[in-house]
């Protein structure tokens, strides 16, 4: 008996997803709606942090100076302790401020456009 040209093919899913895989790393990446919105949203929840982490910890590092003051350790006198103690328990205080205000910057900034995308998104044009 005589095989006449046969042909054999393999499909492998797996493989094919393999396939697939590597050429969408290859390919533009556009940001869907929901993404950008999730990128905007994260913005402004993150944004005055650093700023009020700044603030915070100098005004802790100089109370920190003021508490040396006295304590004795830089030397016994009172008029330094009470300044640098003032000082630094107002930048403390401040940090929650400079926060606030830095998130309702973002937060105005972005405002416009986040409500665009909500309302795409939820059908509420």
């Amino acid at each position: 008996m005589e095989q006449q040209g046969s042909f054999s093919y393999t499909y492998s899913a797996k493989e094919n997803q393999e396939v697939l895989a590597i050429r969408k790393k290859y390919l533009p990446r556009e940001e869907t709606k929901l993404e950008e919105l999730k990128r905007l949203d994260r913005t402004v929840q993150n944004s005055g942090v650093m700023e009020a982490l700044i603030v915070g910890m100098v005004g802790c590092l100089i109370f920190g100076v003021g508490t040396c003051f006295g304590l004795g350790v830089f030397g016994k006198v009172t008029w330094p302790a009470l300044v640098f103690g003032f000082v630094g328990a107002v930048g403390m205080i401040l940090a929650y401020p400079v926060n606030r205000k830095c998130y309702n910057k973002v937060k105005n900034q972005h405002l416009p456009r986040i409500l665009e995308l909500t309302a795409e998104l939820t059908g509420d044009v």
